[in-house]
């Protein structure tokens, strides 16, 4: 994976953890036409070919934001023809975190609104500075959520509070994000990263392939009924029997010792 990607910066934490920051701190890290595809460029290749990536982590340069959204000083004077064809690479950003099958889980150190809080939604979950703000600021601007938030805020914090953060476009906290069920925990800011990467170490030392299968099935499985879910889930666990890492997880349990997982 290399590291000179212009709007991003790209650490690996350790041989499975790979780090990928926001870096336009002078514009709240807003990302523009490059940083959607320089995000692209990262989450496409690791769905292609992760190497001994197990697990990414996203967040945002500095201390007082993770993401601003959509650059509205590059947008400024646009055509219909030109937003639009600029939104269509928007739309891949999306769909190229969402469907990554590694776990990918956010640092949000900060402010995000519009298509920064589209983004924190996106990931697979997340944790939070206490000082981090949110809102689905779009309304205010004459558009509404497009790189998936009507859908992936709904799914995170049911419909009606969806419907009142998307609607009125108000900022809420770090804390409101814990309760309502978008983030999964708040931190002080000088602790998020160490509890964030704790976390990411702790997947990555788990069976890579088993890790997928369990995103991909529970993804997935939501759009579904109990039962078809249920089936689903059977066709993700049995994609583990054969594997190498499912004889040395019994086998490393039974001689009492850390498995020693395969990244394939």
């Amino acid at each position: 994976m290399r590291s000179n990607i212009e709007t991003l910066t790209i650490e690996h934490h350790n041989a499975h953890v790979l780090v990928v920051t926001l870096n336009r701190p002078h514009v709240a890290n807003a990302f523009n036409t490059q940083m959607a595809l320089d995000l692209i460029s990262v989450f496409e290749g690791l769905a292609d070919n992760p190497g001994q990536i197990r697990v990414a982590v996203l967040t945002g340069a500095g201390r007082k934001a993770f993401c601003a959204g959509g650059d509205l000083k590059e947008r400024n004077g646009m055509s219909d023809e030109q937003w639009q064809a600029q939104h269509l690479i928007y739309e891949r950003m999306a769909r190229a975190i969402v469907n990554c099958p590694l776990p990918v889980i956010g640092a949000i150190n900060g402010a995000a609104y519009g298509g920064g809080c589209e983004l924190a939604a996106a990931l697979d979950f997340i944790y939070v500075a206490d000082t981090a703000r949110f809102a689905q600021t779009e309304v205010k601007l004459g558009i509404i959520p497009g790189a998936g938030g009507t859908q992936t805020l709904a799914r995170a914090v049911g419909e009606r509070r969806a419907k009142e953060l998307i609607l009125t476009g108000r900022v809420f906290s770090a804390n409101d994000a814990v309760d309502w069920g978008l983030a999964n925990d708040t931190f002080p800011l000088n602790a998020l990263m160490q509890h964030t990467l704790d976390a990411a170490t702790a997947i990555a030392n788990n069976a890579p392939i088993a890790v997928r299968q369990a995103k991909r099935a529970i993804h997935q499985g939501l759009d579904m009924s109990l039962a078809d879910g249920m089936e689903f889930e059977i066709k993700a666990y049995n994609v583990t029997v054969p594997t190498e890492d499912r004889r040395e997880g019994v086998l490393a349990f039974n001689e009492k010792r850390a498995p020693r997982f395969q990244c394939k």
